[in-house]
C-alpha cells in the first residue's frame, strides 16, 4: 500500500528541503511495483556477483566466524569443563546473555553518533584481544579434550575476557552489521541482496556453530586463535572495503 502522504510527512519534518521532489526520486529508484527483484539482478563482475553484494556476503559471514555463538551454545559446558560447578556456570551465562543486552544498548545510542565502520573498527580490535587472551588462558590449562582445568586466577582471567569480547561484539558486530545490510544496498537490490547476505550469515552460523566440538577436542587453544584470527581478517575488511554509510541516503547507496 502506498503511503505518500506520510512519506512525505516524515521527509519534511527529520529530512527537510524539497520533500515532493525527494518523493519522486525515491519512486523512481523503487521502480515500477509489478516489476519483481530477481537474483539475476544481482549479478556483477566479481565472481558472479556485484561488489556491493559480496561486501554483504563478507560482513554477514565474518559475524558469525568471529565465534560468537559458541559462547552462547556452549557456555555453560565449556566453563564447568574449566572447573566451575554447574550452578556457577549457569550463573556465568546468564551475566554474559545480561552483557549482551547491556552492549547492544550501547551500540544503540552510538551508532548515529560515531557511524557504523568505527564501530565495527573498534569491535574486531576488541574482540582480537580477547579472543586472543582466551587462547592465551587456554594454553596454561591443564588435561585434555573436555577434561581440562584452569589454575583459579587465570580462570578468572578468562571469564573477564569471554565477558569483554560478548560486550565488543554485542557493541558492534552484532547489531551494526544489520544496520549496514539494510542501508548499503540501493532501492531496486536490496530485498533479494539482503536475502543473500542473511543466508550467507545462516550458513556461516551453522558451520561455526557444528564445527566448535571438534575444534575444542584439537585444542581450545587452537579454536580461540581461530576465531581471532576471523576478528583480525574482519578488522582489514572492514578498514579496506566497507564504506560508511551514516547520514547517507538509502537510494545514493
Amino acid at each position: 500500500m502506498r503511503r505518500v502522504d506520510q512519506a512525505h510527512k516524515v521527509l519534511v519534518d527529520y529530512v527537510g528541503g524539497d520533500a515532493d521532489n525527494r518523493i519522486s526520486e525515491i519512486q523512481r529508484s523503487l521502480g515500477n511495483d509489478e516489476e519483481k527483484v530477481k537474483l539475476h539482478d544481482l549479478r556483477g563482475p566479481r565472481f558472479g556477483l556485484l561488489p556491493i553484494v559480496w561486501v554483504g556476503i563478507l560482513l554477514s559471514v565474518f559475524q558469525q566466524f568471529v565465534g560468537i555463538n559458541v559462547i552462547f551454545y556452549y557456555s555453560t559446558a565449556l566453563w564447568q569443563s574449566v572447573g566451575f560447578s554447574s550452578n556457577d556456570s549457569f550463573l556465568i551465562s546468564t551475566i554474559t546473555s545480561v552483557t549482551n543486552i547491556v552492549a547492544t544498548i550501547v551500540a544503540i545510542s552510538l551508532i548515529d553518533k560515531i557511524g557504523r565502520k568505527p564501530l565495527l573498527l573498534i569491535g574486531a580490535v576488541g574482540m582480537v584481544v580477547t579472543l586472543g587472551v582466551m587462547a592465551a588462558c587456554f594454553g596454561t590449562a591443564r588435561g585434555s579434550g573436555s577434561n581440562i582445568t584452569l589454575s583459579p586466577d587465570i580462570g578468572k582471567v578468562a571469564l573477564v575476557s569471554a565477558n569483554l569480547y560478548v560486550f565488543a561484539f554485542a557493541v558492534s558486530w552484532g547489531p551494526v552489521v544489520w544496520v549496514l545490510l539494510g542501508e548499503m544496498f540501493n532501492n531496486r537490490i536490496r530485498a533479494s541482496a539482503l536475502a543473500v547476505a542473511a543466508s550467507a550469515q545462516w550458513l556461516a552460523n551453522w558451520a561455526i556453530s557444528t564445527t566448535f566440538p571438534t575444534l575444542a577436542s584439537a585444542g581450545l587453544v587452537f579454536a580461540y586463535g581461530l576465531y581471532a584470527t576471523f576478528a583480525f581478517l574482519a578488522l582489514v575488511f572492514v578498514w579496506q572495503g566497507v564504506r560508511e554509510t551514516k547520514g547517507r541516503e538509502l537510494e545514493d547507496m
